[in-house]
């Protein structure tokens, strides 16, 4: 199975990205979840300090994330206890990112189920 998905990623981003791609997967996928953990290879998007001031909808997250298709599949990952901001369960539908979830730090995983995540970056 890695073979083909290694084939299918260098013909759609090339073979520069593969090694970041597998640091990516080695680190979060493989038993290494330190906060250290790579995330050169998620997917991800940018927040502003103001937006974070005001706090951002983890529903709207996982859409821009692309970790969940609508805002009603988001609410069943949360309800369904399947969303996590890093390794801490999102349980409340209406929870908000704000400055306080990056902890001093200017990112944050967002994870969909085991497999899935994505980062939101603080601008």
């Amino acid at each position: 199975k890695i073979g083909v998905a290694d084939e299918a990623t260098t013909l759609l981003h090339g073979r520069d990205c593969l090694k970041a791609i597998h640091d990516t997967i080695d680190s979060m996928f493989k038993g290494g979840k330190s906060a250290a953990a790579s995330t050169e290879g998620l997917n991800r998007i940018f927040v502003s300090e103001d937006e974070a001031s005001e706090g951002v909808k983890f529903i709207d997250l996982f859409v821009k994330l692309e970790l969940a298709n609508s805002k009603k599949e988001a609410r069943r990952l949360i309800q369904g206890g399947g969303a996590k901001l890093g390794e801490e369960k999102i349980a409340d539908e209406n929870a908000v990112l704000n400055k306080d979830s990056f902890g001093g730090a200017n990112e944050v995983t967002l994870r969909a189920g085991k497999k899935r995540a994505g980062v939101v970056e603080l601008q």
